[in-house]
């Protein structure tokens, strides 16, 4: 991040917002999910509120999904703004629907989640017969492909995103391949009882928010067995992303095995101590 920029892009759910970094961290994580109303909100404070240009919030801010106010980033989050976006993989026509006013980051395709379906259509993993979990699916994209490439998929989001995502699987699963694909709500950490461990996990852009890291993290090692892959595509924006890999190195053997200087994507792929590969 640059120390000296007094703006700051807030990439939140609806928008892409200019902040004025004298606004509370608590007031901004609360309205983190519904940028309409932080909006609304920001616009009955006081001429000094909107004004003030201190530091102090941009630097505890970067916890929270923030980059550094920059044109190109600005012209590049256009795209989230487009109502679909369509791909091809494994010979079919992807076309995934996008909704980034109403749910924000979890209604959009990210880099991270297209490098790791090209990863997996080249065979970095073999699908086939295989129980395939997906975390915040998102869009679902990444979870569609690997119902594409054999596996048998559960994709999982939060419940909010439950509707929206169920609706981007169906509309491009083929109906032969309906049976192996099933979309259920899963908020990490939580209600974990209700599944047992995966042959694959998949996350694309699941590590950025640090307050969710051992949630995440226990999820992880609740769904893993020895013999259980584990495949995370993200970009390393912050020494958190770091943290969260050395987080992980304390549970699982982690190992990068793909890096996409294009669009400056890592994959790197975990499993448990003492497991078979397979």
């Amino acid at each position: 991040m640059h120390s000296g920029s007094l703006q700051a892009l807030w990439v939140g759910a609806g928008g892409t917002v200019m902040l004025h970094p004298q606004l509370s961290v608590h007031f901004l994580k609360l309205f983190f999910l519904n940028i309409a109303q932080f909006l609304n909100i920001v616009r009955t404070l006081p001429g000094p509120a909107k004004k003030m240009t201190s530091m102090s919030l941009l630097y505890e801010f970067t916890k929270m999904a923030l980059v550094p106010y920059d044109g190109q980033v600005l012209s590049g989050l256009k795209r989230f703004h487009n109502s679909s976006t369509t791909y091809t993989f494994s010979n079919h026509t992807i076309r995934i629907k996008q909704d980034w006013k109403e749910l924000g980051v979890a209604a959009v395709v990210w880099d991270a989640a297209v490098v790791l379906c090209m990863y997996l259509e080249a065979g970095g993993v073999n699908l086939q017969g295989r129980s395939v979990i997906e975390l915040g699916a998102g869009t679902g994209l990444v979870g569609i492909v690997a119902a594409l490439l054999g596996g048998d998929v559960t994709v999982t989001d939060r419940d909010m995103a439950m509707e929206f995502l169920k609706s981007n699987v169906y509309d491009n699963l083929p109906k032969e391949l309906e049976h192996r694909m099933s979309v259920k709500p899963l908020n990490w950490g939580v209600g974990l009882e209700n599944y047992s461990p995966f042959d694959v996990i998949l996350g694309a852009d699941i590590i950025y928010l640090e307050e969710t890291f051992q949630d995440l993290l226990k999820t992880l090692i609740h769904l893993s067995s020895e013999h259980t892959v584990i495949l995370l595509s993200c970009r390393l924006r912050y020494q958190r992303d770091h943290n969260f890999l050395d987080m992980m190195r304390k549970h699982f053997t982690v190992d990068q095995v793909h890096y996409d200087k294009n669009l400056d994507v890592y994959i790197f792929k975990a499993w448990k101590r003492l497991r078979e590969e397979f």
